[in-house]
């Protein structure tokens, strides 16, 4: 018997510094500081999902993770606002995918350590 997932809780970000990754994630890109119960560890909210900022505890090296893809409404003033905030940009946004019922717009930055940072927006057809 197989217990179903039901959704991302928590997603961990592997930083040199907290401090710097913090600033960016809450200061540039507007997350919600949830708790910080150590130095090294952070934690701020994404509509319901958990980020934890952490160094390195045993496994994981900074700027080897995955990317984090964030939906936005209007990904090209999302885009220059960040960018304005202090954003490092990777990529402009640019149409990525065709889909039956939507474009998929993409756009990345870099945080403090080089981890790429994805924005995503679904442009629905009328």
């Amino acid at each position: 018997m197989s217990t179903p997932i039901i959704g991302i809780g928590q997603i961990a970000v592997t930083v040199s510094d907290v401090d710097a990754a913090l600033a960016f994630y809450r200061d540039i890109l507007g997350l919600s500081f949830l708790f910080r119960p150590a130095p090294n560890l952070a934690f701020l909210d994404s509509g319901g999902i958990r980020l934890m900022l952490s160094t390195p505890q045993g496994a994981g090296t900074v700027s080897g993770n995955s990317i984090l893809y964030f939906k936005v409404a209007d990904i090209g003033a999302t885009f220059e606002a960040l960018l304005d905030r202090g954003a490092v940009g990777e990529r402009e946004p640019q149409a990525t995918a065709e889909l039956s019922d939507h474009t998929l717009w993409l756009a990345f930055l870099r945080d403090p350590d080089g981890n790429l940072v994805g924005l995503m927006e679904e442009r629905r057809r009328a």
